[in-house]
C-alpha cells in the first residue's frame, strides 16, 4: 500500500469520526410570551468546545447546509461561546421553525457534525398555510388511512407536506410512508412509527401551524381536536374503542394531568365554556385498556383591529368626561356661596305652580312664607348687591 493510499485512509477516517452534536429545545411547543431554550451537548467528548447555533432555511446552492441537503443553515447571532445553551426572547410566530447547533474546539477549529434538525412551534394564529388532518383528531388506531392535506389561505405555492420523528429525523411525504395527489398526502396504512410532527413547509421557509399525531396499537384512543381551542368555546374529548361498534365501553373515566376528573358511560364528556384551567394532558381509561394521552392548549381570547379602535375610542370620551365631572364637583365643593354658578348648574331652583286664575293663586299663597334661599321683594324695594351678581341687581321694580 502507498503512502498516499494510507494518507487518504486517515483522512476518511479523520472525518467520518467526528463527533456528533446533540440539540434539544425545550418547550418545542410554546404560547404566548414564552422564551425557548436550545442545549447543545457532544456525544462522548470532553470539555473544551465552542458552541455554534444555527437556524434552518431553504437549501441554497452556496450557503451552509445540512449533508443530506435537506436545509441550509444561518448562523445565528451570539453563537461560538463556552455557554452549551441558548435562548430566545421573546419567542413569536417568527421563530417558528428548526434549528440545529455544533461545536468546535482548537487551531485550526475542529468542529463536531451539525445536530439532528429540532423544531419549535410557536402558533401563529394565521399562518399562510392550514395543514389539516381527516379524520380530524390527534390520535389513531394502526392500519388507518389518514389523509393530510395543505390548504392555502393566501397566494403561497410550492408547500410541501412533512414530518419529523424522533430518531429519524425529518423527510416529505414520499413513497415509503405516504401517497401524494396534489396538496393531500395519505398514510396507506398506519403504523406505530408514524407518530410524529407533521406540518406544511414552503420554498421560502414559511411554515403552517403543525399537529402532533400519536399511533397507538392498543384498544382506545382519545379523539380530541388538533388545534388550540379558544377560551368560552365548547369542547368534546370522546374516548373511543377499536371495537366500538360490536363492544361499546361500558364506562369510562376521563384524566387530566394524572387526575380523575369525570366518569361518563356515553364514552364522552363535553365542556361547554372552555376556561385556561382545562388546558393540559389528558388520556381516558376503562375496563378495555388506556388510551395515549393527547395535550389540549387553550388560548386566550383576542381583540381584532375593529374592536381595538371601538375600545380605544370609547376610553377616549369617557375617560375626559368623568375627569370633568369630578373637577367641577371639587370646585363647587370649594366654593359655597349662594347663588353660585355651581348651585345653579347642579341645584337649580325648582319653578313655582302657577294657576289660571290670579286670585286663586293669590288666596293659594296667603299666609306662606316664602321659600327658603328666596327673598320676596316689595314694590319700590331693590336686591342688595350682596345677594345678586347680575347687572339687573340695580333694577327697581
Amino acid at each position: 500500500m502507498g503512502k498516499r493510499t494510507e494518507l487518504l485512509i486517515c483522512v476518511i477516517s479523520f472525518i467520518t469520526d467526528k463527533p456528533q452534536s446533540v440539540l434539544i429545545v425545550s418547550p418545542q411547543w410554546l404560547n404566548p410570551g414564552d422564551s425557548v431554550t436550545l442545549s447543545c451537548g457532544v456525544k462522548e467528548s470532553s470539555t473544551g468546545w465552542r458552541f455554534f447555533w444555527y437556524r434552518t432555511v431553504p437549501y441554497t446552492a452556496g450557503l451552509l447546509s445540512l449533508s443530506d441537503t435537506s436545509y441550509s443553515v444561518e448562523l445565528l447571532s451570539g453563537s461560538g461561546t463556552s455557554e452549551d445553551s441558548y435562548t430566545l426572547i421573546p419567542a413569536g410566530p417568527s421563530h417558528t421553525g428548526g434549528f440545529v447547533c455544533r461545536a468546535g474546539r482548537g487551531d485550526p477549529v475542529y468542529d463536531t457534525l451539525y445536530s439532528e434538525p429540532q423544531f419549535l412551534w410557536s402558533g401563529d394564529p394565521q399562518p399562510s398555510v392550514s395543514f389539516k388532518i381527516r379524520p380530524n383528531r390527534t390520535q389513531h388506531f394502526t392500519s388507518t388511512s389518514p389523509s393530510l392535506n395543505c390548504e392555502e389561505k393566501r397566494n403561497s405555492t410550492g408547500w410541501r407536506l412533512k414530518r419529523y420523528r424522533e430518531k429519524a429525523g425529518e423527510s416529505e411525504c414520499v413513497s415509503n410512508w405516504g401517497s401524494k395527489a396534489g396538496s393531500t398526502c395519505t398514510i396507506r396504512s398506519t403504523r406505530k412509527k408514524d407518530s410524529g410532527v407533521y406540518w406544511c413547509e414552503s420554498g421560502s421557509g414559511e411554515y403552517s401551524n403543525a399537529v402532533n399525531i400519536t399511533v397507538d396499537v392498543g384498544t382506545l384512543i382519545l379523539e380530541s381536536l388538533p388545534y388550540p381551542i379558544t377560551e368560552g368555546e365548547s369542547m368534546t374529548l370522546s374516548c373511543t374503542n377499536i371495537y366500538q361498534e360490536t363492544n361499546p365501553n361500558p364506562k369510562v373515566d376521563f384524566y387530566k394531568d394524572g387526575v380523575l376528573i369525570r366518569n361518563d358511560t356515553t364514552g364522552d364528556m363535553t365542556i361547554l365554556a372552555v376556561s385556561k384551567s382545562d388546558e393540559g394532558s389528558n388520556k381516558c381509561k376503562s375496563n378495555e385498556g388506556e388510551s395515549p394521552e393527547s395535550w389540549v392548549t387553550v388560548r386566550g381570547v383576542t381583540l381584532g383591529p375593529s374592536t381595538s379602535v371601538l375600545v380605544g375610542v370609547v376610553v377616549g370620551l369617557v375617560v375626559p368626561g368623568v375627569l370633568l365631572a369630578i373637577l367641577l364637583v371639587l370646585l363647587c365643593r370649594y366654593k359655597k356661596a349662594g347663588g353660585s354658578c355651581c348651585n345653579r348648574i347642579f341645584w337649580p331652583p325648582q319653578p313655582q305652580r302657577t294657576n289660571l286664575d290670579p286670585q286663586q293663586d293669590q288666596g293659594s299663597t296667603q299666609g306662606q312664607a316664602p321659600e327658603a334661599g328666596y327673598t320676596r321683594l316689595q314694590h319700590g324695594q331693590s336686591l342688595s348687591p350682596d345677594h345678586c351678581h347680575s347687572p339687573l341687581c340695580n333694577f327697581t321694580y
